[in-house]
Order: structure tokens, then C-alpha cells, then sequence
């Protein structure tokens, strides 16, 4: 075996061991343990780590014998595992013999469709039956500002909103300033809704800083922006609003039903990383856990570190493994098919270019990265040369915004399918 195909091999044992260690199930049932259920239980799951949150969930009110009403799942399409369904909702049994089916809807993401607004009305009908007699156990997972929401404007409006936020290059910080406002359900409107019934949330973070009301965009969180900070980054990232009513009324800033419990965050990834790359026989670097610039800035920044480790022009000796967590973004000027890892690897492939004994990847730990079925992108010293012999334009890709379909001609996605996690992404450069 080669040594670059040994290192491809062990690339693909980190990513699968990485994806393992960040389920959510064990997390969950620890967030659960010291809680005690005193009234009608209910659970309302939103997110794409959704489905295997609230199994954990229900899984751990059956060992433990506490009766469950009701529990809804929202997730994206496809990420309901063996319940996948084309259809808006589907209805499960269960092992819970206190209850009798769970109700999961798939939805659009990353921008809502009908299906969101079928779902979400379904979340809010339930939460307006709930009395004092009732508590709700909220599970969270990143994904959930697209899977859950019932918009002041129409749905249309709100898809264009979310397509032009997502193209201007905006972090998902800036993104939810502005989506929610335009939502009846964020910025902790959700909770107002739930009242005076008391939510317990659990919230699986893939947001840098772990922000409780960027996460989904906060549903049961209260905002602590403003009017005028959604105003000033509707101008800074140029988004067409024609009524900006609802930008203007302002959103609750006191939530006084809820207690949260985060788990899981883009730190547990870097260390899993870490914990693997050093099984595997490699000296791991965690380089940042905030990464957050453009991803083909981030890629060429990575580049340029395996280079200068491969000719001994840094501390980094080899064998080693530099870790950088976060999420990137890509300002969107092309018509092609990618994701923000994708862009990232791709565009990291021209600094490592006839580096021999080098590997960088770059992977969003739920499997689906952009509007694509790949989870992240994978080169090596070769790729580059690989492109050119197929007459693959490397700036045209980049301009383009076309990873995708230049990776894929050279074995360069990253295919997981959905893993039911979601703690943000890692990029990955592997030297020996």
C-alpha cells in the first residue's frame, strides 16, 4: 500500500471515528439525568440532529418509566433515518407503552418550504394547549432556523431573505439577527407561546461561542439585539427588504420559563479529532477552534501551513495533524454546486501542489454540507495535478463556486450521508 493511500485510509478512520464520539445520544441522557418530570411531559424536537436527540430522549424515559404525551421531531429531509418519508409528516410507534406514536416531519433546508410551515403550525397549535400542567423538553440542533418557523412575511419573502443572506457571505451570527425577526417563533417567541407551561431545553451547539440565541435562532432565548443592529447588517450585506415593519418591532427580552443545558460544541470535534489523530501515530495540533473567515481564504491559509510543515519552515513536526474547528463562509458569486468545506479543500489544493505525504480535508460533522449530498471535500499534493490533466480551470472553480463537480472527478467528496449530529465543521490537515 502506498503511503498516501494509507494516509487517505486513515483520513477516512478520523472523519468516522470524529462523526461516532459526537453523537448526541450519550450527551442527551446525561442532560437528563438529574431531571425530574413533575407535570405532562411533551417533547418538540427541531434541528437536523433531531431525530437522534429525541430517541435518546424517549429511550431514556422508557428505562426510566415517565410517561411521555406527546414528541415531534422537525428535521430535514433525509435525516429521519429508517423514517425517512416523501410525505410532510409520517407517524411512528414506539417502545415508550406510555405512548403511542411519534409524529416527524421533514422540511427544507437551509431554506424553508411548506413543509417547515405545516410543521411549525403543528409545534405552535400543540404549545397553546399547554396549561401549568404541562412542561416541554425542547431539543435543539443546529438547522432548526430553517426547520422551524412561521413567518410574520410570507414564505416567499422569507426564502428570498434566507437565499440572499446565505450568498453575502454573512456568519451565521449575522444571519439570525435578521431571520428573526421576520419569525414568530425565534428570539424566544417560542417560549412566550409555550406560557406558563416551563421548558427544559436541550441545545446541541454548532454555533462559535456556544450562543444560545444564534443556535436555531433562539426560540426559547431572549434577543439581546437590536432594531438597528438588523437594520445596519441589512445594508452591510446589501438585502433587499421592501417592508421592513417587522424589523422594526421588537423582539422579547426577558424569558423567565426556560433552563438550558448545552451540549456538544465545535471544541468536543477538534478534541475528537485529536484523540483519534493520536491513536492513529500523529502529534495533533488544535490550531483554532474559531475559524470563521471565507472558506477559500481558510483553505489557502491551511495550504500554506501543510507547505511550511512539509520544508520544516515551522514548529509543526511531522507526523502531525493541525485541527482547525468552525464554520466558514463563502460570499457567493458563481452559478456552481458547493459547500463551504468543499470550497475550503478545494481551494487549499494549489499551495500543497506536488507535496508529497500530505492530506487536508475538510468536513461538516452532519453529513450534508451546502446544498449538496457530500459532508466535505478531501485533497492531497496530487489533486491539483489530477485537475489539470482533466483541463479543470482551478480559478474558474473558485469563481465559479463549483467545488462539488471538480471534486467529484477527482474522488474528492467526503460522502457520510446524514449522521444525525451537528457540531459545527473541521478541517483537517494530515502531514507526514
Amino acid at each position: 500500500m502506498s503511503n498516501l493511500k494509507n494516509m487517505l485510509d486513515k483520513s477516512r478512520q478520523i472523519i468516522d471515528f470524529v462523526i461516532a464520539e459526537n453523537m448526541p445520544q450519550n450527551a442527551v441522557k446525561k442532560a437528563l439525568a438529574n431531571y425530574k418530570p413533575q407535570k405532562q411531559l411533551h417533547i418538540i424536537a427541531i434541528g437536523k440532529a433531531a431525530f437522534t436527540m429525541a430517541t435518546a430522549a424517549l429511550d431514556f424515559f422508557v428505562q426510566n418509566n415517565i410517561k411521555v404525551v406527546n414528541c415531534v421531531i422537525i428535521t430535514k429531509y433525509g435525516h429521519s433515518q429508517n423514517f425517512s418519508t416523501s410525505s410532510p409528516v409520517s407517524t411512528v410507534s414506539t417502545k415508550n407503552s406510555n405512548m403511542s406514536s411519534v409524529k416527524i416531519f421533514e422540511a427544507g433546508h437551509p431554506i424553508s418550504d411548506e413543509n417547515t410551515i405545516i410543521a411549525t403550525d403543528y409545534c405552535i397549535n400543540l404549545a397553546k394547549t399547554f396549561t401549568e400542567d404541562d412542561e416541554l423538553l425542547f431539543l435543539v440542533s443546529g438547522g432548526g432556523s430553517a426547520l422551524f418557523e412561521k413567518p410574520f412575511v410570507s414564505l416567499k419573502i422569507i426564502q428570498d431573505i434566507t437565499a440572499q443572506l446565505l450568498a453575502s457571505g454573512a456568519n451565521i451570527v449575522d444571519i439570525n439577527i435578521i431571520r428573526k425577526r421576520l419569525s414568530q417563533v425565534k428570539a424566544g417567541r417560542f417560549a412566550e407561546i409555550v406560557a406558563p407551561a416551563k421548558i427544559f431545553a436541550i441545545v446541541l451547539s454548532d454555533v462559535l461561542g456556544d450562543s444560545l440565541e444564534s443556535i436555531a435562532s433562539g426560540p426559547t432565548t431572549a434577543d439581546s439585539y437590536t432594531a438597528e443592529d438588523a437594520l445596519y447588517l441589512l445594508k452591510k450585506y446589501n438585502i433587499k427588504l421592501a417592508d421592513k415593519s417587522y424589523i422594526l418591532q421588537e423582539t422579547p427580552k426577558n424569558i423567565d420559563n426556560v433552563k438550558t443545558a448545552v451540549i456538544g460544541s465545535v471544541n468536543t470535534l477538534c478534541q475528537s479529532v485529536a484523540k483519534i489523530s493520536q491513536k492513529l501515530g500523529y502529534t495533533p495540533h488544535i490550531l483554532t477552534t474559531g475559524l470563521n473567515c471565507e472558506a477559500a481564504e481558510a483553505g489557502r491559509f491551511l495550504g500554506a501551513i501543510a507547505k511550511d510543515t512539509q520544508l520544516g519552515r515551522n514548529s509543526f513536526a511531522k507526523p502531525c495533524v493541525i485541527i482547525a474547528g468552525g464554520e466558514t463562509v463563502v460570499t457567493v458569486k458563481g452559478k456552481g454546486k458547493g459547500g463551504r468545506n468543499q470550497e475550503l479543500a478545494f481551494a487549499a489544493a494549489q499551495a500543497i501542489s506536488n507535496l508529497p505525504n500530505t492530506v487536508i480535508f475538510s468536513l461538516g460533522s452532519d453529513g450534508t454540507d451546502g446544498p449538496t449530498d457530500a459532508a466535505g471535500g478531501i485533497i492531497t499534493g496530487e489533486t491539483l495535478d489530477k485537475l489539470q490533466k482533466l483541463e479543470i480551470n482551478f480559478d474558474e472553480v473558485l469563481a465559479q463556486n463549483d467545488s462539488y463537480n471538480a471534486l467529484k472527478q477527482v474522488d474528492g467528496l467526503i460522502i457520510t450521508g446524514p449522521t444525525g449530529t451537528n457540531v459545527n465543521d473541521v478541517s483537517v490537515v494530515i502531514c507526514e
